[in-house]
């Protein structure tokens, strides 16, 4: 029998943050995988949709379903002073990005859009170490730009453009800005005291109200669009929206806004895995490189320096 020594022996301090550390990656898992299969869900729907009809389902699909998230989590509204800030934010993010995107890749190959977009986590590491204090830690540094090499070997062989159209590259340009911008402005809002759930929701009320000019378009397009189509939109709506931008909130919140945004880096890797694996598109050698590239970067940026003795 052991002796008994009269001490109760303490959980190890690192349990917590260990525990924190392994929900984070869950959830941004969660979130890039569900934003890869967005893809997927566009290419589905975007033929039969005009793009702003496509994304005022979408937001309205969301909304209830970020809806029904807040209320069993607990609304808890932001302070007053930041109701401002949270309807640009929430125009910007979930009417104007989705609007530029879908616009966008109506003139412009999938490869060069994806290139022009992911400009937007180069543009949140540099402005979130300005702005945000957030410094610039070397693994961000070296593994963002590994993570969007990757990006370009992938976007430029993942299709033929049959040539650059400046309107088309704007509009993908616009959607960059308007990704690392409203990253910018949500980690602001967070750090000063937001609730993420609450926040996610009003941002795509606010988004959805934004979209209502398109209302009669989609309703035309209701009629005309084939049943799949129409049930890929609502996945849009429910889990790369609802589902993806409630875990995004979670890790952006416990996470630099640098090192979140450079996480998203793995969406292409995984959106060419899906597409070979769904709609039989069999990636390139250049292609599975870029991916690998990928992987690389956004595990270099999550890589901490050790502590000092």
């Amino acid at each position: 029998m052991p002796e008994a020594t009269g001490r109760i022996s303490a959980p190890s301090s690192d349990a917590a943050p260990r525990s924190r550390a392994t929900l984070v990656l869950i959830a941004a898992l969660v979130t890039v995988v569900l934003w890869a299969s967005a893809f997927i869900g566009i290419r589905g729907a975007g033929p039969h949709f005009d793009p702003g009809a496509l994304a005022l389902l979408r937001m309205a699909v969301g909304t209830l379903a970020l809806g029904i998230i807040a209320v069993r989590h607990g609304i808890r509204l932001p302070a007053r002073r930041h109701w401002p800030l949270v309807g640009v934010w929430g125009i910007g993010w979930f009417c104007i990005y989705n609007l530029a995107l879908n616009s966008a890749e109506l003139t412009l190959d999938a490869g060069t859009a994806a290139m022009v977009v992911n400009l937007a986590p180069l543009m949140v590491v540099v402005f979130s170490g300005l702005f945000l204090r957030e410094g610039f830690p070397k693994p961000l540094l070296i593994g963002a730009p590994i993570a969007f090499l990757g990006v370009v070997l992938i976007g430029m062989n993942s299709s033929t453009s049959a040539g650059l159209d400046v309107t088309g590259l704007l509009l993908a340009l616009l959607a960059a800005v308007m990704y690392a911008g409203c990253t910018l402005v949500q980690k602001h809002l967070l750090t000063s005291g937001a609730d993420a759930t609450t926040l996610t929701w009003l941002g795509a009320v606010v988004g959805t109200v934004a979209l209502l000019p398109w209302v009669g378009r989609l309703i035309t397009d209701l009629q005309t669009a084939p049943l799949d189509a129409t049930l890929w939109v609502v996945y849009l709506g429910i889990f790369p929206t609802a589902i993806a931008f409630t875990t995004w909130a979670y890790v952006l919140q416990r996470s630099s806004a640098g090192q979140t945004s450079a996480t998203t880096y793995i969406v292409p890797a995984i959106a060419i895995l899906m597409s070979w694996m769904i709609l039989g598109e069999v990636p390139t050698l250049m292609m599975f490189i870029g991916g690998a590239l990928c992987l690389l970067g956004v595990l270099v940026t999550r890589m901490r320096r050790r502590a000092r003795p």
